[in-house]
């Protein structure tokens, strides 16, 4: 593959100082005004060699859709072993890749970053360069050593953080693939090839790269941080490395890497090592799932990852794809401060995350489960059993959607006992209030981003516990698909069904359109899929709880008096085991004084009487 270094328009990088260094910049000193103006030709010039060579590059290329010829690989949980990337070097690339910078007061910082990007090995053509400034004062501004394609894009106008800085850099992205990179980050040469050779292997794989993080920013040579040119000579030449006296990945991470096999065995949680600093990830999977939340300014990639699983993602950790930040992390700094901050925001956003949705009756914006319950044809009393009952478990964090022909309803004059539509129509009068109740037309395509989704018939009935237990089961081996067997008819088996939304995304994924292995395609089993890559189960109702509405006991009782009375229970129990403590002392005490009344006995009157004078004092 041929390389793709970027210098200055007629010299070699080390020809001329950089129009950022520390010397040059811009209103520095009366030299800024020329050296923009010469940078903008230099750029200028560069830009055009860059389209040029786009174009030779792709002659042709557009008619083969490349896109389309990634290959569907079922990969089954989160094991991407399966997948073979190609030499790093020794392939032929076809996906354009987008590198998106989020920017704020960092221009320095910046033009070393620019500056690793301008030595990649990927091909110009097919990448580019999207810097996002985060409302920065003065404005940000592309530098002298950049890569050809590289433009600059501001956050609008009172919109403001991280979340708005990366949603406008990937809105403004031409890529298939979006490569994320922070601003204070330096790749080794080969760092983005490295990331697309798995794009082209999956169209679900996010990839993050190998992050080393220095004690400081500054280099190993000087004491200060390393300039654009030095980062670009260094880059190009294979010896990032040397610029930093030393480096280390981060404690925690690595840790993680190592216990699952570097996220191979991390089944549903891999999506927690999901970070910013230089993760990719197609454009398709990341539109699909709403791009970034621009209302977090801190925790935005752990929500973004924590989505882009329940769209069916494989993380892929490569460590060749080798990166160093300059200093260490905020995290790294403050972390007690940045759990203490995003802890306050993420419960709502990632149910998966258990031990901060402690609370026992608060509602959170993402449910865990999903529960849609069919009231098509079905009476008021046997809809309002399925409902209620879905609403009263020991696992409250859920929420329910009705699905029946609501538009259905007349809203003028009718009579209200005898409307045709009248079963339907007290239901929605008896939950329209309820804020985790919404109705619908149809079954819902999917439940993203909530974690898991129940759908059943209207007539049966969850028991307190079959949601817990159902999660419990589904958690056990990651299945991906439980059904519980309600009843058989002339139609078959009818059964609940409890699915984990990131395996039906994921099959979605790899039956939509070609490509894909033998037996996938559009209108592949979606079931088959599933079962093949996160395995499925079936159990009867009865192993989870599940009762015809007619068989189920009602539902009474508040789960917070079930606590208190098992907190004092709990505390009656506390006090009897004191007492029996009292009891076991008292009943050795006498167990002691009978075995020494006992042991005098056999002694005799003489040995009665000199023990006797022994416990006085007396000894003969």
């Amino acid at each position: 593959m041929t390389g793709t270094g970027f210098a200055t328009s007629g010299a070699t990088p080390s020809a001329r100082p950089s129009a950022g260094s520390r010397d040059d910049r811009a209103g520095c000193d009366d030299r800024a005004g020329r050296d923009e103006r010469a940078g903008r030709d230099e750029r200028a010039d560069r830009a055009d060699r860059g389209e040029r060579a786009d174009r030779a590059g792709r002659a042709g290329r557009d008619e083969r859709a490349g896109r389309a010829d990634v290959p569907r690989a079922r990969i089954r949980h989160n094991d991407y072993g399966s997948l073979l990337p190609p030499d790093l070097g020794g392939w032929e690339p076809r996906l354009r890749v987008s590198v998106v910078i989020p920017a704020h007061d960092c221009q320095e910082a910046l033009e070393r970053t620019l500056a690793g990007l301008a030595a990649q090995t990927y091909p110009a053509h097919l990448m580019e360069v999207v810097v996002a400034d985060d409302g920065s004062d003065p404005p940000l501004r592309v530098p002298e050593i950049t890569p050809a394609n590289t433009r600059l894009v501001r956050v609008p106008d009172g919109r403001w953080g991280r979340g708005w800085a990366r949603q406008t850099g990937a809105a403004a992205a031409a890529g298939d693939i979006l490569h994320w990179v922070d601003s204070d980050m330096i790749l080794d040469r080969e760092h983005v090839e490295a990331h697309m050779r798995w794009h082209h292997l999956a169209p679900y794989a996010v990839v993050m790269g190998d992050v080393r993080f220095t004690p400081s920013a500054h280099s190993a040579h000087d004491g200060a941080g390393p300039s654009a040119r030095e980062v670009f000579s260094a880059v190009e030449a294979g010896d990032a490395e040397k610029l930093f006296d030393e480096s280390a990945p981060h404690e925690w991470r690595a840790g993680v890497l190592e216990e699952t096999r570097w996220l191979r065995d991390a089944g549903a949680g891999a999506y927690r090592l999901h970070s910013g600093a230089t993760t990719s990830v197609p454009v398709a999977l990341l539109r699909s799932v709403g791009g970034v939340n621009t209302t977090l300014n801190m925790g935005e990639d752990t929500d973004l990852g924590f989505r882009l699983a329940q769209a069916g993602a494989v993380f892929v950790p490569d460590p060749r794809a080798r990166a160093w930040h300059l200093g260490p992390s905020t995290v790294m700094i403050r972390e007690k401060e940045v759990h203490r901050h995003n802890w306050s925001v993420l419960p709502d956003l990632i149910p998966d995350l258990r031990w901060l949705r402690t609370h026992p009756r608060r509602a959170w914006l993402v449910p865990y489960v999903h529960v849609v319950v069919d009231a098509r044809g079905a009476s008021y009393e046997d809809v309002r059993a399925s409902v209620d009952s879905a609403l009263a478990g020991t696992l409250v964090d859920v929420a329910v959607t009705v699905v029946g022909p609501w538009s259905d309803l007349p809203a003028g004059r009718r009579p209200s006992l005898d409307e045709p539509l009248l079963d339907l129509r007290l239901v929605r009068n008896l939950y329209v209030h309820e804020p985790r109740v919404s109705f619908t037309e149809e079954v819902p395509a999917g439940s993203a981003p909530a974690p898991f989704r129940l759908t059943f018939p209207a007539g049966w009935a969850l028991g307190a516990d079959s949601l817990a237990e159902l999660v419990k089961l589904a958690e056990r081996e990651e299945y991906g698909l439980l059904s519980a067997a309600l009843d058989e008819g002339a139609s078959g088996v009818r059964a609940a069904r409890f699915e984990r939304t990131a395996a039906f995304a994921r099959a979605a994924l790899v039956n939509d359109g070609p490509g894909g292995d033998p037996g996938g395609g559009p209108g592949a089993d979606l079931d088959d899929a599933v079962h093949e890559m996160f395995g499925s189960l079936w159990v009867s109702a009865a192993e989870v709880g599940v009762t015809t509405a007619d068989e189920a006991e009602p539902v009474a009782g508040d789960t917070a008096k079930w606590r208190a009375d098992s907190a004092r229970w709990k505390r009656e129990a506390e006090g009897l085991r004191d007492e029996v403590e009292s009891l076991r002392a008292e009943t050795e005490r006498l167990r002691a004084e009978a075995a020494r009344l006992a042991a005098e006995r056999r002694r005799g009157p003489l040995g009665r009487i000199t023990s006797l004078a022994r416990r006085r004092g007396r000894t003969g």
